[in-house]
This record gives structure tokens, sequence and C-alpha cells, in this order.
């Protein structure tokens, strides 16, 4: 029997359905036939519209020219997330894409900064962060070189409809088959349990050797016609319900998202060149969908521009991402809220493990078991970071937050958090997304204050510390007065007029 994957179809459009097909298409070419089946009729959840640096590399493999891509997605640069009252009412705290300081010697520079603290050095350890300065002073440019102290890693806020509709383009162009329709049954080998075809509403039959599963939190394969299972996170991470509403732009782009803590969830901010995109996360347990609405509707920065969308979740994992001949990809393989932007790159993520493992002359078990350890680890090291923003709250104004502060968390990030609280050190998670300087960031950015550091940050005499903390800082805010504003960036480089609207 031959075994070789000679057609791959996907089942669901949307950012998850078109970044797949585009993808595979680019690294495979005509070695496989991919069909993307998806109705018209179906509504895509698109709240996706942050996303963190890596959609960078995957936009270059593919070919698209940024500044095409900006002007097509009605994209802006995002730079970092702010949070406000995470920790407490009133504070906030930024997790950027930089990292404080720079290289120095054997250890992290937080070392450094947390022994001349301890002498009365009193400059906040963002202020050696120029992705911070930029969001601050709100400029954005691109530098030349490869100095690290001038680096500034960005990713994108954009609108997830027209990023699918702009791959869609790209991929039908280079030999991807559309198919509209509804799938009405999914049609199973009787031996090996394998999918064999998608039988539509319209009689057709689409068979396949490989199937990807795009059908949102339906899962209509991996859950409907496999009965894969689902891990439930919701003790750890209880808001179950959002609710996405869009609204007037401002006149002034913010180079960044903003995450409000409410009492019952958290609020997301995010600029476009043509409008902000709004949402509310909360626990239905905590908050009630009217409180839910208001609480959104009264917390926007410009007029909304249509009726709230409610969508409803369970945060966790499906158990099996590859389970027989079918591979879950964006929210049928799971849903972590979006705190983090990560719901783009979890799409990305899972697409490029497709192809290290892809099948040559058939499926493997061997190769599917690897295939799932690496997807489980890479959603709980995601889930972790996440966890981490509610746990280490001081908020003291719903049962909430005081759930959340005294829940047991997960062994290994409870290790974590100790390791630094103790050392200043941070343990990098083999395939753990998010960098050292981000999880730096967020436990300093909760409270955490670490009480001890490196050894060798006592090197340095005392004046030449400080002095040397001073020439970074400085240093760090040198390009400032040279950078366009974030506007103006795109305007100069996408032809991205005020309104949004293209030139010419």
């Amino acid at each position: 029997m031959n075994n070789i994957i000679k057609k791959i179809v996907i089942a669901g459009g949307g950012t998850a359905g078109w970044m797949t097909a585009a993808l595979l298409k680019k690294v495979l070419q005509q070695r496989v036939e991919i069909q993307l089946v998806e109705s018209e009729e179906i509504g895509i959840i698109g709240v996706g519209e942050a996303t963190i640096p890596p959609i960078q590399t995957f936009n270059s493999v593919l070919g698209l020219h940024e500044p095409e891509f900006l002007r097509e997605t009605k994209a802006t640069i995002k730079m970092a997330i702010r949070f406000d009252n995470w920790k407490q009412q009133g504070d906030s705290y930024y997790h950027t894409f930089g990292a404080p300081g720079t290289t120095i010697g054997f250890s992290a520079f937080q070392h450094y900064w947390l022994r001349a603290q301890k002498q009365g050095w009193n400059t906040p350890i963002w202020d050696y962060d120029l992705n911070y300065l930029c969001c601050e002073a709100g400029v954005f440019g691109k530098f030349d070189g490869k100095d690290p102290l001038y680096q500034v890693p960005y990713a994108y806020h954009f609108d997830s409809a027209l990023y699918g509709r702009y791959l869609r383009k790209i991929s039908e162009q280079a030999g991807v088959v559309r198919t509209e329709g509804k799938i009405r049954e999914v049609r199973l080998n009787a031996d090996s349990g394998f999918v064999e075809a998608l039988l539509m509403e319209n009689g057709s039959e689409i068979q396949g050797d490989l199937f990807i599963d795009c059908s949102g939190m339906r899962g209509l394969l991996t859950q409907g016609a496999l009965q894969t299972g689902y891990e439930d996170w919701s003790h750890w991470l209880p808001c179950d319900h959002a609710l996405a509403v869009p609204s007037e732009r401002f006149e002034k782009t913010l180079p960044y998202t903003r995450s409000i803590a409410h009492k019952a969830g958290w609020q997301w901010r995010i600029p476009l060149t043509h409008r902000n995109g709004n949402g509310l996360v909360y626990s239905s347990h905590h908050l009630s969908d009217d409180e839910a609405t208001t609480i959104l509707l009264s917390n926007l920065d410009s007029t909304a521009l249509a009726e709230p969308k409610p969508i409803k979740f369970k945060t966790g994992r499906t158990l099996q991402q590859w389970n027989k001949n079918v591979i879950a990809v964006g929210l049928s393989s799971g849903f972590l809220e979006p705190l983090e932007s990560t719901s783009i790159h979890l799409i990305q993520s899972a697409i490029v493990r497709l192809l290290k493992h892809f099948p040559n002359a058939g499926i493997s078990q061997t190769q599917v078991d690897e295939y799932n350890r690496d997807s489980k680890h890479e959603y709980e090291t995601v889930r972790d970071f996440i966890i981490l923003h509610y746990h280490l709250n001081e908020r003291d104004d719903s049962e909430f937050w005081r759930y959340l502060r005294n829940m047991p968390i997960p062994e290994r990030l409870a290790h974590k958090i100790a390791l630094f609280q103790e050392t200043g050190a941070i343990m990098n998670d083999p395939g753990d997304i998010f960098l050292d300087s981000s999880w730096l960031q967020v436990m300093m950015g909760q409270g955490i204050m670490p009480r001890d550091y490196h050894p060798t940050a006592d090197i340095p005499g005392a004046e030449q510390l400080q002095s040397m903390l001073a020439r970074i800082a400085s240093a760090k805010r040198q390009p400032l007065t040279q950078l366009p504003s974030h506007d103006e960036f795109l305007h100069q480089y996408a032809g991205v007029t005020r309104a949004g609207i293209n030139r010419g």
C-alpha cells in the first residue's frame, strides 16, 4: 500500500486555514496537492489582532513585502503590551519585546541593576529598555546594524480577517484550491479510524491523505469525528467569556497593546490604522454578561462602531493535537486567552512543527508522538506565563483576584517564581516562546523584587557600576529624538495616511 501523502485537505479558512495553506504550499510546492474547504456562511472569531515578533519570520518566508502587508491588513507596529491595574489598582508596567540593558560579562543585566538598587540607585529597570522608551515617546524606526543597544524587536497589530484574505489571495495564486461549502459529515476508515473524506452538504465528496482541522472551537474533525478529548485548565484560568467590539481609531496611534485589568477579567485595546480593536475577557462566574457589556462600553477610548460580539470558550488544550491523520491547528487545538497575543503564533508554530515532522512515506506513530509532545510542552509554557500575570496580583477588590492569588499553581511555574524571588535568576525552559526578558518584566512588573543577585555583579566598584549603568541609560535614550512618530513611520514607510487609507 502506498502511504505517501499526496493530498492535504484543510477544513476551515480564516487566519488559521490560510496561514496553513500559504506556508505548506510555499515549502512543499508541487510535492502535494492542497485543498481548503470553507463556507462564507460560517463566521470566524477574528479577534486575534495582536502578534509577537516571530510573525516577521513567517511573513518573510512567504515573501511578503512588509509595506504592502501593512497596507493590506491595516496594520500598526507593536513593541510592547502595557498592563494597567494588574498588580494593584492604578499600577502600570510594560512587557516589551526588548530587553533592559545589554550583555555584561557572565551575568544577566538585572543582577548588576539589583546590586545598584541595594546601593540606592533608583532608576527603574525599564529605563534601560529602548522598546519601553520608544513606547513612552510614541516613536518608532528601523535601525541599521547589529548593535544590541539599538535593537527594537517588534510585531504587529492587524485586522485578522484582512490578513486571512491577503493570504488567501497569495495561496490561490500559488495553486491552493479553495472549495466553498459546508461539511455535512466526516467519513472514517472502518479499519484504521483515519479520516477518508469530507462529505459536503451539496453531495460532493472531498478525499485526502492528511487533514488539517482549522474549524475553530467546534473541532469538527478533531473532537467531532475523532473524539480526541480535551484537557480543561479553567481551574487556573477561570475566564470563560469575551466580548469584542471595534471602535473609531485614535488621532494618535499607540505602538503598543493595552491590557487593563477589571474586577473579574481584563480589557484589550489594540490600535489599527482604520479602527481600534477592543474586548473584555471575563469570568462568567464572577461577572454577568450585562455587567461585562457595561464595563467594556464605558471604558472605550473612542466611539463603538458595532454591538459587542460575545465569545464563549474553555481554556485548555486538545489532548492530541495530531490524532491519526488529522492535525488540529488554531482554536481546534486548544484555547489560551489572548493576554500575551499568542493565538496567531500558536498557529504559526503548529504549521512549522508539522513541516518539521512532515511524513514522507506514510504517517509514523513515533513522529506523531514527538509532534504531540512538543505541542503539549508549548501550550503548557504559554499557559504558565499567562497564569503568572494573574497569580502575582495584590488586588483585594474581588473574589476573582483573591482566588487567583491564593490558588495552587503548576509546579514548574512555582519553581520559576521562587528561583527569581530568591536569586534574581530566571530558569530558561527549553521550548518556551517567551525569553528571559519577558519573564523578568512581568515578574518585576507584578511586584517581585529578588532578595539576591549573582556574585559577579559585585566585581565592579560602586562608582564603576553606577557610571556603567548611567552610560547604558544615556545610550538607550540617544536615538529617541531622531525617530519619527509611529504615525509618521507608517506614512513614510507604508504610505498610510492618518485616516488609515492608502496613498494614491
